[in-house]
């Protein structure tokens, strides 16, 4: 299922990705502080001429960078649903089409609003939905999302955690609730789920059968909140922690250090926390609209976290939680409703509303002051 390299070539591909990323902390005597530069590649993807995308709603990478995109067909309208494409789309890096498959199937219960995709270190597919029953959309079935889907590369079913209408809350440790985003760690084979849209909380199952680990919520405490179908922006924002509970978990990522990152994107606010969920510290950017998504540099240290804020996206020190600067090449679509890195640092952004797109990484410059 997943392809093997040679080591040589493997080791060799690494050290390129971390000679790339070789950074100077900000005000180092040796000179400024290094940080990635991108551009739009305009001709990514080449979509099959019979088929229309939804809006695409989540991007994620095999282990030959093939791009695998999740977007929302049921979102077209006219005659543009008649070439409705299947949900899961699959593109080369360089935007030629692979394949596509997925919807309504026996044994599993698709999402109605497809929302998250990420396929882990053994090269499963894992994807869940956020859809609301009160949503109202004329094409979605009133059920909401509360399961998490694993399959093959081929489409071939293999796991559910959940069913659809069954959430008894954040309590409950059967099903999700119109879960956002999935991260399996490879060292320990735990699926970490943001658990956002209807819950409020971080759980984790074993990736291979799907049983309750552990869970948490904002600050490490036990998950709390209010469910809305309609998301609960807050009007205003005050200086210092933020509240007490989390409002729409929308991403997660492991770093290799085992380090977990949370994406409180209505809060404003990325978290980070040991595997275990003891809390550690949060980055508050509550002047704008911040913690849309998340993403890794591929460098060995994954020296940088890249998160959607405003119009762009913030190039986060992950070590120490500090902006050092901003990604917004000409012609980029936005911050992104989901992103993603493959190993040679090109940026992929899945944008709802506007589209997808590929930004080229160029290398290193000097930070701008």
């Amino acid at each position: 299922m997943r392809t093997h390299y040679p080591r040589a070539i493997v080791a060799l591909a690494f050290a390129c990705i971390a000679a790339c990323f070789v950074s100077h902390p900000a005000g180092a005597a040796d000179g400024p502080r290094m940080l990635p530069v991108f551009e739009v590649d305009p001709g990514w993807p080449q979509v099959p001429a019979k088929w229309k995308l939804g809006d695409p709603s989540s991007i994620a990478f095999d282990a030959g960078d093939n791009v695998w995109v999740l977007h929302r067909p049921r979102t077209l309208k006219g005659a543009d649903l008649a070439m409705a494409a299947p949900p899961v789309m699959v593109f080369s890096s360089s935007g030629a089409f692979v394949k596509a498959w997925g919807g309504d199937g026996a044994g599993y219960d698709w999402p109605q609003r497809e929302h998250g995709i990420h396929i882990d270190y053994k090269g499963y597919v894992w994807l869940g939905g956020n859809n609301c029953p009160e949503g109202g959309h004329a094409l979605l079935n009133p059920v909401a999302d509360d399961a998490l889907l694993k399959f093959t590369q081929d489409g071939k079913f293999i796991l559910q955690i959940g069913k659809s209408n069954q959430s008894k809350g954040d309590n409950d440790t059967a099903n999700v609730h119109r879960a956002a985003d999935v991260r399996v760690d490879p060292k320990t084979d735990e699926l970490y789920v943001a658990d956002g849209y209807g819950n409020h909380r971080v759980i984790v199952f074993d990736a291979n059968t799907g049983a309750f680990k552990r869970m948490w919520g904002a600050f490490g405490k036990p998950p709390g909140g209010v469910d809305h179908c309609d998301i609960a922006r807050p009007k205003s924002f005050s200086d210092g922690d933020g509240p007490p509970d989390y409002n729409v978990v929308h991403a997660i990522r492991v770093a290799k250090d085992g380090l977990v990152y949370v994406a409180d994107r209505e809060n404003r606010r990325v978290q980070v926390f040991t595997g275990e969920g003891k809390f550690i510290r949060q980055l508050v950017r509550n002047t704008t609209a911040f913690a849309r998504n998340l993403a890794f540099s591929p460098d060995p240290e994954q020296q940088f976290l890249y998160v959607g804020a405003g119009k762009d996206i913030a190039i986060v020190d992950r070590k120490t939680l500090e902006v050092v600067g901003s990604i917004a090449p000409k012609g980029m679509i936005g911050p992104g409703h989901h992103i993603d890195v493959d190993s040679k640092g090109n940026l992929y952004v899945a944008q709802t509303g506007s589209g997808m797109q590929k930004l080229v990484f160029k290398g290193m410059a000097p930070a701008a002051r």
